[in-house]
């Protein structure tokens, strides 16, 4: 099997499907990519950039309360090496909604920041290149 060419949809519940969908919209700048209602009783927002191999999926099984992150390491990470880049998503992350929290492991501290969603979920921005 070739994975080269696969896109990579990350997919997690929520109780508040419209609100972190909306979150993730403003902060990350991420556009709805599609959505469904009630496929045999799921609801769901599909999130990314339409350019990017990776997608975010928001689901809402109706009737069931998912509440929130079991851990404070359940982590999304993002690379933003430019310094102003940075500096600006940061601030789009705080205008969204989303909370500055330290992180869990400090090592995401040290070139970064880190920001929980409605849910307890969090993103991680990092201030530095990814090492390839």
């Amino acid at each position: 099997m070739d994975l080269v060419n696969a896109v990579l949809r990350i997919a997690r519940p929520t109780d508040r499907l419209q609100e972190i969908a909306q979150m993730y919209c403003r902060g990350l700048s991420f556009a709805r990519l599609g959505e469904f209602e009630d496929h045999q009783g799921f609801d769901g927002i599909i999130l990314g950039h339409p350019q990017h191999a990776y997608h975010l999926e928001f689901t809402h099984h109706r009737g069931v309360l998912v509440g929130h992150a079991p851990t404070q390491d359940n982590l999304l990470v993002f690379y933003l090496p430019d310094l102003a880049q940075w500096q600006e998503r940061c601030k789009q992350m705080l205008a969204a909604g989303f909370q500055r929290v330290p992180a869990y492991n400090p090592y995401w501290d040290v070139n970064g920041q880190t920001f929980a969603d409605l849910d307890g979920y969090r993103v991680v921005l990092q201030q530095r290149a990814w090492p390839m």
